[in-house]
């Protein structure tokens, strides 16, 4: 796991590229301590860097940027692409060589092979990339799949800044950091900023399964992200043609593309655990983890003195039953507090996760004993773990009673009532009074409600409630409604089974855009790579 940076800024000479670059790079050592590389060309005027934390190839043949064999291509690449001994099986069949044992080379002999638009899909892992052509003059940014790995980028003037975090665009002298208002009402609905957009108005993430090539000189407008894996695709293809087997066999094929895709997320060149809480997901995990292994797998927990935060003593009791070497600490309500100063650093923009504060504290205790952990984040998205999906189906059956149109004509009238209670506690401070505060928390879980009487299908009522308000602008005025997976539906898989698309609407909303951030920020923070099914 590393951090990677870069710009393309015509007409600079080498030493501003050069000093530039690594200022990117330094503001990311977190993400990689173990080294750090630039590459420049003054001609083109383009810049990369990287921030190295060792996994594949602990040698130097591991540094980057890496160039290709046949010098043409230069890369900064974060993650791990887990299929590398596959593929560079197969490339050393078509006449490749390769100087060391690194994924990193395995991607370069891919794309020179196949070329980028061909070697991306044989790609599987968690990765984001910048990829300099010189031969084309092209620079292609490149994020996987669901967006495990971060990758911002954006337009400053002539100026086109790319990172994994959006502290590295920040040590560029063109960068400005102008808020973006409807993004920041739209953070306060979601509690979290839905890709492709960020807190600053000339900022965006780089969507999941996407590339972006451009080259220097391009006109903003005329690069846009291609896709190159859809989700929405892969759930309609789903539908199309089901699994055809009994109960047994899918439950046999199941463990199968579970225990393989363990077994290729345990390849390291150094130590391995995982984190266990003790729910259905990371206790899969580990199972599988410890079926594979010859030793005790390493596991670790946080634990809290508040009955109803923890989790510890599950975790515990499967680790007992699994035989792992299990390390866990119990954290006062004051050892927590002392994160909060950092998380501003940590996250760059507004994030309101609850979790966020426990995840960091759980890597950190696991990078005293491993450089790499696996989790069970993303198992509810696949198999339908949360409570709220029955929730809305159980919701949407008393609400199709009612004819949509008599749930309209009582939905506006009650939203103008609550108007003017909005309006007074606008004009309270709640820093002085509590009750305010409780008040307002209870009027937009009415106006949520009523906001889900407006639905046409439980879809929609899922999407309308996985969010606090309808309108962005009740929370920062003027505030323009802004399209995301949630509420355009263009984006939404044409399937039947509404459960289907609510996991999806969860897979490429909330999982993509806050679990995924909050595991990469708090495990790369403590310089842990975590790495999730």
């Amino acid at each position: 796991m590393c951090g990677i940076s870069g710009f393309i800024e015509q007409g600079q000479d080498l030493d501003h590229l050069r000093s530039t670059a690594i200022s990117m790079a330094a503001a990311m050592k977190h993400r990689g301590p173990d080294g750090s590389g630039v590459w420049a060309d003054e001609n083109a005027g383009i810049a990369l860097s990287h921030r190295r934390l060792s996994i594949q190839d602990l040698s130097s043949a591991g540094k980057q940027p890496m160039a290709s064999a046949c010098g043409r291509f230069v890369i900064t690449f974060n993650g791990e692409v887990y299929n590398f001994r596959t593929l560079r099986a197969e490339l050393e069949r078509a006449g490749h060589g390769f100087r060391g044992h690194s994924d990193t080379e395995v991607i370069l002999a891919a794309v020179r092979e196949w070329g980028i638009e061909k070697a991306l899909p044989k790609l599987q892992g968690m990765f984001a990339f910048g990829l300099w052509d010189r031969q084309k003059r092209t620079l292609t940014l490149v994020r996987d799949r669901v967006g495990k790995k971060p990758l911002y980028y954006g337009w400053f003037g002539n100026t086109f800044l790319f990172g994994s975090e959006q502290k590295a665009l920040r040590q560029h002298p063109d960068f400005c950091p102008d808020i973006d208002r409807n993004v920041l009402g739209t953070f306060i609905q979601y509690t979290w900023i839905p890709s492709p957009y960020s807190i600053f108005k000339q900022v965006r993430k780089l969507p999941p399964g996407t590339a972006l090539t451009l080259s220097p000189g391009d006109d903003r407008d005329f690069a846009q992200p291609q896709t190159y894996w859809c989700a929405r695709e892969v759930a309609e293809r789903g539908e199309r043609e089901p699994f055809d087997g009994s109960l047994a066999e899918a439950t046999d094929a199941l463990e199968e593309l579970l225990r393989d895709a363990v077994e290729e997320r345990m390849i390291a060149d150094v130590s391995l655990g995982a984190m266990l809480s003790g729910g259905f997901d990371s206790s899969v995990i580990v199972s599988l983890m410890q079926s594979i292994s010859a030793t005790p797998v390493k596991t670790f927990s946080i634990g809290f003195h508040e009955p109803d935060y923890n989790e510890a003593t599950h975790a515990k009791a499967i680790a007992k039953h699994l035989g792992t070497d299990h390390t866990e600490l119990y954290v006062s309500s004051e050892e927590a507090m002392r994160v909060i100063p950092d998380l501003p650093d940590l996250y760059d923009e507004p994030f309101a996760d609850a979790s966020q504060i426990p995840t960091y504290l759980v890597s950190r205790l696991a990078r005293n004993d491993v450089t790499v952990a696996l989790t069970g984040d993303g198992g509810d998205e696949l198999f339908a773990g949360y409570t709220h999906y029955p929730s809305a189906l159980k919701n949407w059956k008393k609400l199709e009673k009612t004819p949509l149109i008599l749930r309209r004509m009582g939905s506006g009238p009650s939203k103008l009532l609550l108007n003017p209670g909005w309006g007074m506690l606008e004009r309270i401070s709640t820093s002085d009074h509590g009750w305010p505060a409780k008040v307002a928390k209870s009027m937009a879980k009415l106006e949520r409600k009523m906001d889900g009487w407006n639905a046409d299908n439980p879809v929609d009522l899922f999407a309308r409630m996985s969010v606090h308000g309808a309108s962005n602008s009740r929370f920062v005025p003027k505030a323009e409604t802004l399209a995301t997976v949630l509420n355009d539906r263009s984006k939404w898989p044409k399937v039947s089974e509404p459960l289907q698309s609510m996991m999806y609407l969860d897979l490429m909303g909330f999982m993509t855009d806050d679990i995924l951030v909050k595991v990469d920020r708090a495990s790369m923070l403590a310089s842990l790579e975590v790495r999730a099914l």
